[in-house]
């Protein structure tokens, strides 16, 4: 006998999340969880990209105005490229249940999107932060965490003098260190004098000597090289040549060190600070010294002429470390953000895009493990374009 069975089709409203849904929901999510990729210059495209795409930034001419007598001076047009590759791919891939698949979006995005995307967020951010290694411009002292105005005013100096534009957009990210010392300055305090405390309340700086502030927890401490590190370090330098790092097209000088505490195999590295004379220097790779404490760093800015031997020093040399809190322009860094191709076989997959952040969704089904999978995925690429519109305030 033939059983008739009735279906009951309110058994089917609560339809199971697109792959496009949730894509829209994490770009939403992702943005909202920005610090340093809301601060700096985007170079953002809709074209699909793969890992390893490049394209060129334009590194704004500088000009100068002369006075006129009789005749003008012309200036040659010496824009620059630099070259930005989108290297990275950070993925969340999460397993789902069908429990978790049967959630509406706001549900499904407080369990599973947003916790994804603040996890990206947070590489993103921490990859920003890392860019303080190619910048050699300083303020305060290494082991001394930035607890006055005079940070501020010392930091913008510096901006000033490498022509950072004066009514250009400028941030500062600090750690929680910094954070909480400026908290407490009276000037700061004072602020509610005038009515003007929710940023305090709200843990947050807000703008000081036209700096805009804000907590990064992601602010890196730098531990210096056993070179730059040592008790006697104190060097002379000579300059072997000047060159250009291929990849970037980045300008370097190579500095010859020669160590007077000795004979030494310990290595400078990438991020390390070094000051001859005023004049002050990154170093742009991890070196090694030879036997007889002599290395040779490549190092920015690019020196114009071979220097005479003279004595350098080494901020790092007392601390061994330093916390890098950075204030910068907008156009010091560029984040560079592609979608990638949707057109992956055997699964579903959606990308968004928002204000120059895209992410894509994958979900898939594992006959081997019996799950099924959702991905979150970025491909972006950072450049370091402007070095002389950021300065670290060391803590």
């Amino acid at each position: 006998m033939i059983k008739r069975i009735k279906i009951d089709l309110l058994m089917f409203t609560n339809s199971f999340l697109t792959v496009q849904d949730i894509a829209d929901e994490a770009a939403v999510r992702l943005r909202a969880n920005e610090v340093m990729t809301a601060l700096v210059s985007r170079n953002f495209d809709s074209k699909i990209a793969d890992k390893g795409d490049t394209v060129q930034i334009k590194v704004p001419n500088t000009f100068s105005a002369n006075d006129f007598s009789t005749t003008i001076t012309a200036q040659d047009i010496t824009e620059g490229k630099r070259l930005l590759t989108f290297d990275t791919i950070k993925d969340v891939s999460v397993d789902i249940t069908s429990k978790e698949k049967t959630l509406n979006i706001n549900d499904f995005s407080e369990q599973v999107i947003n916790p994804a995307m603040e996890a990206l967020a947070a590489k993103v951010d921490v990859d920003l932060i890392e860019k303080y290694k190619e910048i050699p411009y300083f303020t305060g002292a290494s082991g001394s965490t930035p607890d006055a105005l005079s940070d501020f005013a010392n930091a913008s100096k510096i901006l000033n003098g490498n022509k950072a534009p004066v009514n250009g957009e400028k941030a500062g990210v600090w750690d929680e260190e910094a954070i909480a010392k400026f908290q407490i300055l009276d000037a700061l305090v004072g602020a509610d004098k005038s009515g003007t405390t929710e940023t305090l309340r709200m843990g947050e700086l807000g703008r000081v000597f036209n700096i805009n502030n804000y907590l990064d927890q992601n602010v890196a401490l730098h531990t210096a090289g056993l070179y730059s590190a040592l008790e006697d370090a104190k060097a002379v330098v000579t300059v072997a040549n000047n060159g250009v790092i291929a990849a970037t097209n980045t300008p370097y000088s190579a500095m010859v060190l020669t160590s007077t505490a000795g004979a030494s195999t310990a290595t400078l590295l990438k991020g390390d600070l070094i000051v001859q004379e005023t004049n002050q220097y990154t170093v742009l790779e991890d070196t090694a010294a030879a036997a007889s404490g002599v290395v040779t760093a490549k190092v920015y800015p690019a020196l114009a002429a071979n220097l005479a031997s003279t004595a350098v020093t080494f901020p790092d040399v007392s601390a061994k470390a330093h916390t890098a809190n950075l204030v910068f322009a907008k156009k010091a860094f560029v984040l560079g953000v592609r979608p990638m191709s949707t057109d992956v076989a055997g699964v579903e997959s959606a990308v968004a895009s928002i204000d120059g952040l895209s992410v894509r969704v994958t979900r898939g089904y594992s006959m081997s493990t019996k799950t099924e999978t959702i991905s979150f995925d970025i491909l972006y690429g950072i450049l370091t374009l402007q070095p002389e519109l950021a300065c670290r305030v060391l803590g």
